[in-house]
């Protein structure tokens, strides 16, 4: 069956029931007051008339009480100086973040959405703050999330400065308790006969979705998702041992779906695309005709077929949902099985921490000469070896798995590279991925040998109205000279969701990426911002108490990353710098390493 390009019957019936009713429509830009005028007043500078405090984010409306808001002075003018944020309570409500840039007052919530980073402590650009642990950033007028990891957006606040220099904030009191907001979807869409089609269930995928109806978009949305689940938070999977039901990964609910008109294939697969009828194949029979297609279908972890005994039962990888649940019900409670990881990179030592405490012995095995040693260098990977073994984790380095040994079909054993034999009840692979572009191959889109998919920087492939982003990207690096690269990381993801969406609405949108990597291991977060081969390294701070900054220069001795544990919020301030299209050198910090991060805000 072929879908045509007007809505099917059940968004015919969807975009029916919408007839005679009233679409909400809400205003979040964030209203700031400008320095210097004669009298106080509040405005929202997008909604037209600046001078009119109607529908600012914020005021009450005639239909609503004013027993929802609360409005307190917070300080005075003068507390802040220019390019400075602080938190305010308000009343006994709740906190505010205040914001004086160019002499305007923003206030949005105060931590972020994502995992609840404190924004006060993070890194404050040019008109947006950049959370201090992950990376996202959001505009300090609007509060919209503008970068990721995250879904959400910041709730804002009507700001207004009395004539003798007091600064009064107005505020919601479900948002202060809540401290996100979803964006408003907009109208409700019609039948305007235009059909979005996004292969890729993941946290790419869903961004692109609600970007589109965010900004606009009034067609038809298609999300195919090869998993049984509506999108969810992936980046806890790799965190075995805290991966809770799926439920509270989930990122939305059915209902908000239905209601945004997003259309969700559970369980299904792409099988073939044809770019001259503009149709993709399913796995159930189906075809779907689009006017757009985003392909955000990620990666598939990689399981070693020359190591014989690799498919023995208990033998496990790390991607999705359901590989952590396996791994924790094999696991069990009684700490009694002993636990091989082959890797040394992100997925492997993450698996191992957080799944240490359920065994009864960790052994990790890896090519590398230390834990994230071709990532981070040696100095890091000595002092998170030191990490793992005083919680009893064990090394093998510079050498591989070459056989598994079972009983009853079960493995038991792995045989080493090196001679050794290591008691095995579970093995769980962190080696790498490969892409899921198969179906692609006949398509006519480009791919590289690997896998990988050509994009440009607007994520569009060689064939037009066909948008690639996320693992599978093949894209331009902003902060890398803009050499393509592709880049495995969730916050990348759900930003090439975004930029997929924009440039789909033909909102014209180049890629500004900016690398932006973390990993927590037993407590310890560390994380990293940048590109590229480093020639060399600085290194600031204490390695062995994992308290340090460690600065990476390419040959001209240009800065192509820094890294950092319990450091914050230097590695955001870096990333917002390089955002901002500056460099830094090695000379430049030669008086103060940090000299660099008071300017990242003009």
């Amino acid at each position: 069956m072929i879908l045509p390009l007007s809505l099917s019957a059940i968004s015919i019936k969807t975009c029916a029931l919408t007839v005679g009713r009233v679409a909400k429509r809400f205003y979040y830009q964030g209203p700031y007051f400008k320095m210097g005028s004669s009298f106080s007043r509040s405005y929202s500078p997008n909604a037209g008339n600046k001078g009119a405090p109607e529908r600012a984010c914020g005021t009450i409306s005639r239909m609503e009480s004013s027993n929802n808001y609360i409005e307190s002075v917070v300080c005075n003018e003068n507390d802040l100086k220019e390019n400075e944020m602080k938190v305010f309570e308000l009343g006994e409500e709740g906190r505010v973040l205040l914001v004086k840039q160019k002499g305007e007052f923003s206030a949005v919530g105060t931590k972020c959405t994502h995992y609840g980073a404190p924004l006060v402590s993070g890194a404050l650009g040019n008109g947006r703050v950049r959370c201090p642990w992950h990376g996202a950033c959001f505009n300090i007028k609007t509060g919209d999330i503008e970068d990721f990891p995250g879904f959400d957006s910041l709730p804002c606040y009507q700001v207004t400065v009395s004539e003798k220099g007091e600064v009064k904030v107005r505020a919601k009191i479900s948002d202060l308790k809540s401290n996100k907001r979803i964006k408003e979807m907009g109208m409700a869409p019609t039948c305007d006969g235009a059909v979005v089609v996004i292969v890729g269930g993941g946290p790419s995928g869903a961004t692109c979705a609600e970007t589109l109806r965010s900004e606009g978009f009034q067609g038809r949305i298609t999300l195919v998702a090869k998993e049984p689940y509506l999108p969810y938070d992936r980046i806890k999977v790799s965190k075995i041992g805290t991966v809770p039901n799926i439920e509270s990964l989930q990122v939305r609910s059915q209902e908000y779906y239905q209601n945004a008109n997003i259309e969700i294939l559970k369980n299904t697969e792409a099988t073939k695309v044809e770019p001259q009828d503009r149709l993709v194949h399913l796995s159930d029979g189906t075809k779907l005709r689009y006017s757009a297609l985003y392909l955000a279908t990620g990666s598939a972890p990689r399981k070693p077929a020359d190591i014989p005994g690799i498919d023995l039962q208990n033998v496990f990888t790390v991607r999705n949902f359901a590989d952590a649940s396996n791994i924790l019900n094999t696991l069990g409670s009684g700490k009694d099985k002993d636990v091989v990881v082959l890797g040394l990179s992100f997925i492997g030592l993450e698996a191992a921490s957080s799944c240490n405490e359920k065994a009864k012995s960790m052994t990790v095995v890896g090519k590398d000469f230390a834990p994230l040693g071709q990532i981070f260098g040696k100095e890091i990977g000595e002092a998170l070896k030191k990490l793992f073994e005083e919680k009893g984790v064990k090394f093998h380095f510079e050498t591989t798995v070459t056989k598994c040994n079972g009983e009853n079909g079960v493995i038991k054993s792995v045989e080493l590279d090196n001679g050794t034999t290591l008691p095995a009840d579970l093995l769980i692979l962190g080696v790498g991925t490969t892409f899921y572009t198969d179906f692609l191959k006949d398509s006519g889109i480009t791919l590289l040998p690997n896998g990988a998919v050509n994009v440009n920087e607007k994520l569009e492939t060689n064939m037009k109205n066909i948008y690639a982003g996320g693992d599978i990207a093949y894209a331009p690096v902003f902060a890398h000279g803009n050499k393509q690269m592709s880049i495995g990381h969730v916050g990348l993801a759900q930003y090439h969701g975004r930029v997929a969406a924009l440039n789909i609405l033909k909102k014209e949108t180049q890629l500004k990426t900016v690398p932006y990597f973390w990993t927590a291991l037993f407590g310890k977060s560390i994380r990293y911002a940048g590109c590229g081969k480093p020639a060399s390294t600085l290194v600031d701070g204490d390695l062995e108490a994992l308290k340090f900054v460690i600065f990476f220069f390419d040959e001209t001795e240009k800065v192509i990353a820094v890294a950092s544990c319990m450091r914050d919020p230097v590695v955001s301030r870096f990333a917002e710098l390089l955002y901002q299209g500056k460099s830094l050198f090695k000379k430049d910090l030669k008086d103060d390493l940090y000299a660099w991060s008071k300017n990242i805000n003009g």
